[in-house]
């Protein structure tokens, strides 16, 4: 037997009974005082917290922004440990001047994360204004490192190319593209898009014609191997300090065993760890992390050959790889935890309840990361048994996420009836393309989709309706 199951298309508006609260938690100016709050609680707190979230902003990127500001710029006259692309983001706040490049660095996260609400919370589609308040307790619960990063710039431009992929295939994909060359991590949603949707050969185009625009435009201006540099920088480096990974010689530090501490390497201004082995664990976590990259993608293709619709299988292999690459990563700065948000967003969109599980989870491991940074920086510095303690819990919670993903990829195949897939049919500002024979903007199972992505029409099918499931001999 051979199933073809369908999506149903998203609901326009919140349903038109719900209760007083709901009505409440969609209304615009809700959601955007809460955005803005929000959004100063953390500047506020950047401002004030031990361990300096602004710290690379102001002792690292304004440095960089400057020194491009006179011609030497980093990734084109000398290597660089982030791809090309990152230079635009860095450079914008001295806009404004290089005495408010830090107010200026804020603005431009502020205005970056209001772009992805907007496109979330237009149209006041139910799933998408759940995933919308849990994007802002996410960030509330990570706290000021959410936005002292460069992370901060990739995370929205992931979470509004993962939501309009189903509509503009070819702008999403230009937007994922361009994030990773801002930051890598983005290339681990690509794959999952590449595995779960039919239009691979496309999106492989689409994203491969992006980078050459951007490596030949990198290489006009002299970038030469330098544009590449990024890919080798970060081979040689230690096991820094919040890597899961680095558990045991911290603790083994905690303990004072001998040959075990922490030490701060200037060059790339991070504190790592060393011990008895550290050095074969740091030789070998990037193979491993090949390897698991390589066995998670293998799972995904076993289970679109299986029949996993592509709102199914996206969400849990974009968790999956992202959890990967923080798990097996050798440096684990608690930025990464932001990488975590534009998986769980897409899955609440697309699986609504049926994606609670890991958001509940991230929540849990972003709230730890908060008290672990900046909160109890200093004890884990240290290497005192308290701030070791509360790290090894965000640790553990990050295996838990990485192995919650696994499986759901692994049962991306099979039927589920107690739970709906979505594929919303706006996402401001753009609506779904007509499918022949079809409105656009016609609702319910059998609703639009996208030609091109091969993504079929309820999942699980709703007996009686257009497009419900059928089986063949």
């Amino acid at each position: 037997m051979a199933f073809e199951p369908a999506l149903r298309a998203g609901s326009a508006t919140p349903e038109r009974d719900a209760s007083g609260f709901r009505r409440v938690l969609a209304s615009p100016l809700v959601l955007w005082i809460a955005f803005l709050l929000v959004h100063l609680l953390l500047g506020f707190l950047a401002f004030h917290s031990d361990g300096e979230p602004l710290g690379d902003v102001y002792l690292v990127y304004k440095p960089w922004a400057q020194l491009a500001q006179v011609g030497s710029v980093v990734g084109i006259q000398s290597d660089w440990v982030y791809p090309i692309g990152a230079i635009v983001p860095i450079m914008l706040p001295l806009l404004l001047g290089a005495d408010n490049y830090i107010g200026s660095w804020l603005t431009l996260v502020l205005l970056l994360d209001a772009g992805a609400f907007a496109v979330l919370t237009i149209g006041r589609r139910p799933r998408q204004l759940v995933a919308a308040w849990w994007w802002l307790g996410f960030l509330l619960l990570l706290g000021p490192i959410a936005i002292g990063r460069l992370d901060s710039v990739s995370v929205p431009l992931v979470i509004v190319g993962l939501l309009w992929l189903t509509l503009r295939e070819r702008v999403a994909v230009v937007m994922l593209t361009a994030a990773t060359w801002i930051k890598v991590w983005p290339a681990a949603i690509l794959a999952a898009v590449v595995v779960s949707v039919r239009t691979r050969w496309q999106v492989l185009v689409v994203a491969g014609v992006t980078s050459l625009i951007l490596v030949i435009l990198a290489l006009t201006f002299g970038a030469g191997w330098h544009v590449l540099s990024f890919i080798t920088m970060q081979t040689g480096r230690g096991l820094q300090i919040e890597a899961p990974v680095s558990a045991p010689w911290m603790w083994e530090a905690a303990l004072a065993r001998p040959h075990a501490f922490v030490y701060y390497d200037p060059e790339l201004r991070t504190f790592e760890v060393t011990g008895d082995g550290s050095s074969v664990a740091s030789s070998l976590m990037n193979p491993l992390l090949g390897i698991a990259v390589v066995v998670v993608l293998l799972i995904g293709i076993r289970a679109v050959r299986s029949g996993a619709p592509m709102t199914r299988l996206l969400p849990s292999l974009s968790l999956a790889l992202v959890a990967t690459l923080i798990v097996f990563n050798k440096v684990g700065s608690p930025q990464y935890i932001t990488w975590l948000a534009a998986p769980v967003v897409v899955g609440l969109v697309y699986r609504g309840r049926g994606f609670r599980t890991p958001a509940i989870l991230v929540l849990v491991t972003a709230l730890l990361t908060q008290v672990m940074y900046p909160n109890l920086y200093m004890l884990v510095l240290n290497v005192h048994p308290a701030g070791l303690a509360v790290l090894t819990a965000r640790n553990i919670m990050l295996l838990v996420v990485l192995g919650w993903a696994v499986w759901s990829v692994w049962r991306a195949a099979h039927p589920s009836m107690d739970n709906v897939d979505e594929i919303p049919v706006r996402v401001w500002p753009f609506r779904a393309l007509a499918v022949e024979g079809e409105d656009a903007g016609a609702g319910g199972a059998g609703g639009p989709g996208r030609r091109d992505t091969g993504i079929p029409t309820s999942w699980p099918p709703v007996a009686g309706t257009p497009g419900s499931l059928e089986t063949k001999e």
